[in-house]
């Protein structure tokens, strides 16, 4: 009993320790734009059955009750928590926000597409809109030489305007993809989701609609993980692990004691 109370103890550790790492990552990208703060989900190890109940526990009876013993603990998933952030007013023309559900797309390097909240655009010297790591962005807006300023509507309309023309120049459409389980994406670097098996296909439409997002231009997202929130559950993970380790020198201390004695 007592060395399988301190394997238990030891998955508490572990688990408690890993929800520290989510904790940490969430604190360390509150400026990030676009993060979606993770939560650490817990699940049960396997029960040792030493009785179960309705078993026969004499030739007329069964047992109300069973004895099972739990082995301890473990993280079982990561969850992304997707709150809309906060919008943040830049006053760049280059920066969008989504206001509502849905992700930008990006072309990375070797053709995969990936997705994203943060839209903090730039134009490359070619003139194409890209990332801030000079990834093209979905569908593809060509800025034309002279484009005094750009305007993009809240359905992703891009126009510019041209020096020495009168009317703005439509450039393209951006649209927004969606997922029918956005949790299930994968996350990545450099503020990057990834489609899988999980998620589903991306549904890619005009923004605004079919419970897409709207595109606001000027304003970025910020990260919607509140600092408060984190502390507190900063000092719910360390006292759950003060408890698991007070956990391991009392049976290391019963130990001792039945080491002395017999």
């Amino acid at each position: 009993m007592p060395t399988s109370a301190l394997h238990v103890a030891r998955t508490g550790l572990d688990a408690q320790d890993q929800r520290m790492r989510v904790i940490a990552n969430n604190l360390a990208n509150v400026s990030t734009t676009g993060y979606k703060r993770d939560r650490a989900n817990f699940a049960t190890l396997a029960y040792q059955d030493s009785r179960v109940a309705g078993q026969q526990s004499s030739t007329e009876t069964q047992y109300a009750t069973g004895l099972n013993l739990g082995t301890g603990v473990s993280v079982q998933s990561t969850s992304r928590v997707e709150t809309q952030g906060t919008m943040q007013t830049t006053g760049n023309s280059y920066d969008l926000a989504l206001d509502g559900d849905g992700y930008f797309q990006v072309q990375m390097p070797g053709g995969q597409t990936a997705y994203t909240r943060a839209g903090n655009f730039s134009r490359s010297p070619d003139g194409q809109l890209v990332t801030a790591q000079g990834y093209q962005v979905i569908p593809a807006i060509q800025i034309p030489e002279g484009a005094q300023s750009i305007s993009v509507s809240s359905d992703g309309t891009v126009s510019a305007t041209i020096q020495g023309q009168a009317d703005p120049q439509e450039l393209g459409q951006l649209t927004v993809a969606s997922f029918t389980n956005p949790a299930g994406l994968q996350a990545a670097a450099d503020n990057f989701l990834l489609e899988t098996a999980a998620s589903g296909p991306a549904q890619v439409g005009i923004a605004g609609l079919d419970g897409r997002g709207s595109i606001k231009q000027g304003m970025l997202e910020g990260s919607n993980v509140s600092i408060v929130e984190e502390l507190v559950d900063m000092i719910e993970c360390q006292r759950a692990y003060e408890i698991n380790s007070k956990m391991i020198s009392a049976v290391d201390e019963m130990l001792r004691n039945a080491n002395q004695t017999l």
